[in-house]
């Protein structure tokens, strides 16, 4: 099994690619670099003396925090994702696919080349709606999708995500102190670490993204998993992927809208673009316990807000999860 890392020998990585058939005989490494502030994996930017490549590769822990263990499998699960959507016409928004080494749990992709992931989207407050309706189209085509039978119920990716989500954030006490991120932020989780009524509504939520459902779920569809080059959008990091209800989505999707601009008639034109019947008010929990566990659980976001704006929103998130 080949590691690869910033510091892989030219060489080295060379005869492996070549020996794999993914680059050409005569083509030679002339740069390895990090791609991007990836938090779950090693993803490197190789270039050669034709092109340049992204390879990709999952460690039985979570890159960016090496403490915390994440099943190395799940590199798998991103590329069954990338062979269910291949057919569809959605596959122009997502990279081709070069070559999967799963002995070595790597991943070898196009360079998307000079790409910004929609993170922005919190510092401009808004998105266009050209962008809207093509993240909407994508859900959609990713939900449309015939899921393949042997799809992998990822629980294990899913159970890290659902300790993120649904129980650590509403823990009382879970070793992590938000006045690190914002003096007072701790007091102001509280109140809503403290509602036994929200945490019931979280908990059965939690369990019902853990159940098994009949749609093919990008299951990380945020900002950092949108890119933006000039006017076409890319979708990227399916590794969450798994067969579960839409409605996972699209309210992580109208989480991060409303985050962002703080406007709630972002579910109105969820529900009025999207070409399905979805149920808005399970949507509308998923968007509420994601907002919350952005703002006062583990995984925070490159968010300049007051508190004043974080309670807004946890208010307004509250409402949701119990509506």
């Amino acid at each position: 099994m080949i590691q690869i890392s910033e510091d892989s020998s030219f060489s080295s990585l060379e005869n492996y690619l070549t020996f794999k058939s993914w680059v050409k005989e005569n083509e030679k490494i002339t740069k390895i670099t990090k791609a991007g502030e990836g938090n779950m994996n090693v993803v490197l930017r190789v270039t050669t003396s034709i092109r340049s490549i992204i390879i990709k590769q999952s460690r039985p822990f979570v890159q960016k925090y090496q403490d915390v263990p994440a099943p190395i499998e799940r590199i798998a699960v991103e590329k069954k994702f990338y062979d269910a959507i291949s057919t569809g016409s959605i596959k122009e928004n997502f990279p081709t696919i070069i070559g999967f080494d799963l002995e070595s749990y790597i991943l070898v992709m196009e360079d998307l080349g000079d790409c910004d992931d929609m993170s922005f989207i919190y510092h401009k407050r808004t998105i266009g709606d050209h962008q809207f309706e093509k993240l909407i189209e994508i859900s959609y085509q990713i939900h449309n999708t015939a899921t393949p039978t042997n799809f992998p119920a990822n629980m294990k990716m899913r159970e890290l995500n659902h300790q993120h989500i649904f129980v650590l954030p509403f823990l009382i006490d879970n070793g992590f102190s938000l006045d690190d991120i914002q003096i007072g932020l701790q007091e102001l989780s509280m109140s809503f670490k403290e509602n036994e009524k929200l945490k019931k509504q979280v908990t059965l939520i939690g369990e019902k993204y853990l159940s098994k459902g009949n749609t093919l779920l990008h299951g990380d569809y945020y900002p950092g998993s949108w890119m933006t080059k000039n006017d076409h959008l890319y979708v990227i990091d399916p590794e969450f992927g798994f067969v579960g209800f839409p409605e996972f989505d699209l309210g992580v999707m109208a989480a991060h809208l409303i985050i962002a601009t703080h406007n709630p008639s972002y579910f109105e034109k969820i529900e009025k673009t999207y070409p399905k019947t979805i149920d808005m008010k399970l949507l509308k929990k998923i968007a509420g316990i994601e907002i919350m566990r952005r703002l006062i659980g583990l995984a925070q976001l490159p968010l300049s807000r007051t508190l004043a704006d974080k309670e807004q929103l946890l208010l307004m998130s509250k409402n949701m999860i119990l509506s």
